[in-house]
């Protein structure tokens, strides 16, 4: 039997790459007057996040430029929006402090996320070839950011060679983010996406100076739900129950990591690994209890989409 090489990352495991280097107003249209003041003009080339947001290998002569190229800084409450869908795609958003949701809403009026962003992180990547942006942005709590004019990055990216190199990065990131939440949304158990999720937060937090144990939830358990695919009583139900094992402390929205080996090794179930054989290198091995004549997953494993009960 050919050997197979184990690969690192599982689904949720490559979203902490991503993160580590990764309504009512429907009818309102994006102006200067519904976006907050802004305040004295941000400085890339003197920002401790830069390394996570626009600079990557960029030297410092060229930091400097982009400075002359982020123009305003933008302040938003708990619950303020940034943009919305179908605003016109005027800036890229870099967020020096606190978090951001990004969701779309269904025709029937319900919620759906699609990313949380933290520090360091570009907000409007997945709108910047189209006219409008295609999905809400709101504050999930007091927030500062760097606006970046649309026009002024992609004439950057023309000029500067590492400025181009780090957006496809920050692309890349972006459609690995996606994939590794299909994969979690098709293969994991409720217990397993929570607990991914949770090690996901732990890691992007740890890559920005904070504590990798102790964290406040920015994000309501319905909306950590909507993320992962799981009800709220059901995102409830896990948290009770990771509790009770001893594997975290809950109290309210702050978690404490008590077993960081213990929740590893629950993630880290579903790996996808890749068999090395002449053949077929590259290719995917399907999770054992997937393959044919092998027993289903233990019930809280479902497709994409299905809401659990």
């Amino acid at each position: 039997m050919p050997p197979t090489a184990k690969s690192s990352l599982s689904p949720m495991k490559a979203l902490s790459l991503v993160n580590a280097n990764s309504l009512g107003h429907a009818a309102m249209t994006q102006t200067h007057d519904r976006l907050p003041l802004s305040d004295a003009v941000p400085c890339c080339s003197k920002c401790p996040l830069a390394r996570l947001c626009l600079a990557g290998e960029m030297t410092q002569a060229d930091l400097e430029k982009v400075d002359g190229v982020v123009q305003r800084r933008v302040h938003l409450r708990k619950g303020e929006p940034l943009y919305l869908i179908g605003d016109p795609v005027t800036s890229l958003y870099a967020i020096r402090v606190g978090t951001v949701k990004t969701h779309v809403t269904t025709e029937d009026g319900r919620t759906q996320v699609v990313g949380f962003h933290f520090p360091g992180e570009l907000i409007g990547l997945d709108s910047v070839a189209l006219p409008h942006y295609g999905s809400y942005a709101t504050a999930l709590e007091d927030t500062s950011l760097c606006a970046i004019p649309i026009d002024a990055y992609k004439a950057l990216t023309e000029t500067l060679p590492a400025m181009a190199r780090q957006l496809f990065r920050a692309l890349n990131k972006e459609a690995q983010r996606g994939r590794s939440l299909q994969t979690l949304l098709a293969l994991m158990t409720a217990e397993e996406r929570l607990v991914s999720f949770l090690l996901w937060l732990s890691e992007g937090l740890s890559a920005r100076g904070f504590s990798p144990t102790e964290f406040i939830l920015r994000m309501s358990r319905e909306e950590i739900g909507s993320y992962i695919g799981l009800t709220l009583e059901t995102v409830s139900r896990q948290f009770s129950r990771l509790a009770e094992c001893g594997l975290i402390r809950v109290s309210h929205r702050r978690i404490e990591l008590l077993d960081s080996k213990g929740l590893q090794a629950i993630a880290d179930r579903p790996t996808v690994s890749v068999r090395a054989a002449p053949a077929q290198a590259g290719a995917l091995r399907m999770p054992a209890d997937a393959r044919p004549g092998t027993a289903p997953r233990a019930a809280g494993s479902r497709p994409a989409g299905v809401a659990a009960k």
